[in-house]
């Protein structure tokens, strides 16, 4: 004979019992692990949850897009070092949210994406249930992890689990999937609570092996042109002082990739971001903290000396030996890894030859004049330098401003003219180079850290996510966009030479973005030289308001595919096609 359940008992005892539900499981779990900011876009069948977090003092952000609240959660998790949280509906509200997820993946960004989802029993048989889909079988190719709760029991469960896999070890993407019938189930209140759980410890330090510590040492000592890349893993590591300090004691030059950014002052002497091409080029030992031999480096084939030995720093064991032989690898984390280094080098082992750090200071000084020189032009009309070169002056007077870019050309030209000062204080594309970031890191931005944002936009990477200007406005964000516009996808010149109708990369020369944002209550600008960028980003920036400015840019400024043209496949050119006749 089976025990008697609590809802019977109370009832056979004619004593109310108080309930609980799937929806308040949700935010309990989430409010007990420190949760208190959602990302989102409601709809069925998650409408009350959202309204329920924000009931009980979880921040709840609206968005117009799934995918740009995702990207908002994601870019929330980098700055905060725990995940963020995104909110959507079943399948099409999943699918646009998993666009964020993945990216959230491939940059190492903890982020956790819960969505509702339809009866299992329906989709299953596939029965065409509302938005059915087999969202976790969809989910799983593309994120760290996927998880499901099946039953209103498992939910403090499964909230526990998917934010320890976003955050521990090499950080990422984790989908949870809790379908309406869950959301929906009633249990008694008592036995819930008993169901959550805080986690303890959900990021662990993780120590490299002390005979690997010594390897690397003896390989940097040994080293004629050391060079240290550093790369956003770097800044999310949030160990700025140790990262400074080993830099600082040993004299090497470093470069650091665009979200590494101010995590030492660009301007710093030791930086050869300015020299990056023949710190590549001639460096043999190379010391990557939290970079990746990727694309962005050229797989550490591209540019770099042909015989450079390589030291990574890097939590997973598996990013070792991925592009190149890693000499001296050393697996933990990097706080505990710098602070190892440091326990044992030997005082003055590691120092990076004087005439190497000459030899890169001399090339630095010879772009940056050349550079200087180029920002000195003022032609008509407006070119990208003149307008980016006003709005690094702008930011310079404002440190505690968050620079947010994405583009082709503007992104480009935006990484080499303006130079950081702050860490995590710049955020770009990142490793998967995918637009559609820009409104939704910027409203993340001012959401968690309260200061100022400048989202500098390319023409078309804006168009991906524009209508978060609304969500900007709605919630009265210090976010100022500021969009180069050309009037093209890379540049506004390009002809179609069979009829009238606008070229593959054409978009409207004329559009009038500054009025977008008036629509919604913002202020606009438009400005046509850089003296008008200087006077409306220093205007919109006091006012502490949403804004956008409009920077009319010479069509033809710009180049296909900014930086990365040599990634376009070689075919028959487009000047030995024949124009069809009509």
């Amino acid at each position: 004979m089976t025990a008697p359940s609590t809802l019977e008992t109370a009832a056979a005892a004619d004593v109310p019992t108080e309930l609980t539900d799937g929806y308040h499981l949700v935010v309990d779990a989430l409010k007990l692990n420190d949760v208190d900011t959602i990302y989102g876009v409601v709809g069925i069948p998650i409408t009350d949850l959202a309204r329920l977090a924000q009931a009980q003092g979880i921040r709840y952000i609206g968005f117009r897009h799934e995918s740009n609240a995702g990207h908002a959660a994601a870019i929330a998790g980098y700055l905060n070092k725990k995940p963020g949280v995104a909110l959507t509906v079943s399948a099409p509200g999943f699918l646009n949210g998993l666009v964020a997820l993945a990216n959230a993946t491939t940059n190492c960004f903890p982020m956790v994406q819960i969505s509702g989802s339809s009866e299992r029993h329906l989709v299953d048989l596939k029965q065409g249930d509302y938005e059915e889909m087999d969202q976790l079988a969809a989910a799983q190719p593309f994120v760290k992890a996927a998880y499901r709760v099946s039953r209103v029991e498992d939910i403090g469960r499964g909230i526990a689990r998917a934010l320890r896999t976003a955050i521990s070890g090499r950080p990422g993407g984790v989908y949870l999937d809790i379908p309406a019938a869950v959301l929906g189930a009633i249990m008694p209140k008592a036995e819930g609570d008993r169901t959550l759980s805080r986690l303890v410890d959900p990021a662990p330090r993780q120590l490299p092996a002390p005979e690997a510590v010594d390897r690397a040492i003896e390989l940097l000592a040994s080293a004629e042109r050391p060079l240290v890349v550093l790369g956003k893993g770097a800044a999310y590591a949030q160990a700025d002082a140790k990262v400074r300090q080993f830099i600082e004691s040993t004299g090497i030059p470093y470069v650091p990739m665009s979200m590494a950014k101010g995590l030492l002052p660009d301007d710093h002497p030791q930086s050869a971001a300015t020299a990056r091409s023949l710190a590549l080029k001639k460096a043999d030992v190379v010391m990557l903290i939290g970079a990746r031999l990727n694309w962005l480096l050229g797989h550490g084939r591209t540019g770099w000396n042909p015989d450079a030995e390589f030291v990574q720093i890097d939590i997973d064991p598996k990013e070792m030996d991925s592009n190149q032989p890693i000499s001296a690898p050393l697996v933990g984390d990097i706080e505990s890894v710098l602070d190892a280094l440091a326990e044992r080098t030997k005082p003055g082992q590691i120092q990076a030859p004087s005439a190497w750090r000459e030899e890169l200071g001399a090339r630095s000084a010879q772009n940056v004049a050349k550079m200087a020189k180029r920002l000195e032009a003022d032609p008509h009309p407006m070119q990208f330098m003149g307008a980016l070169k006003a709005v690094r002056d702008v930011v310079h007077a404002h440190p505690e401003t968050y620079l947010v870019n994405e583009g082709a050309n503007a992104l480009d030209i935006a990484r080499n003219v303006i130079d950081m000062h702050v860490p995590r204080h710049r955020l770009d594309s990142g490793t998967w180079g995918v637009m559609g970031i820009g409104m939704g890191y910027a409203i993340a931005a001012a959401v968690e850290s309260g200061a100022p944002v400048v989202a500098v936009e390319g023409d078309s990477a804006f168009g991906f996510s524009g209508i978060e200007i609304e969500t900007i406005c709605r919630y009265q964000l210090p976010v100022v966009t500021v969009i180069m516009n050309n009037g093209g996808v890379y540049r506004g010149d390009d002809t179609n030479p069979y009829d009238d109708a606008p070229s593959p990369t054409t978009l409207m020369s004329a559009a009038r973005h500054d009025l977008l944002i008036e629509a919604f209550g913002g202020k606009g600008y438009r400005a046509t030289t850089p003296a008008e960028v200087t006077a409306a980003l220093t205007e919109a920036l006091a006012s502490g308001g949403p804004a956008l400015i409009d920077c009319v840019i010479d069509p033809s400024a710009g180049t296909e595919s900014g930086h990365i043209s040599h990634l376009n496949p070689k075919g028959i050119t487009v000047g030995n096609i024949t124009p069809a006749t009509k």
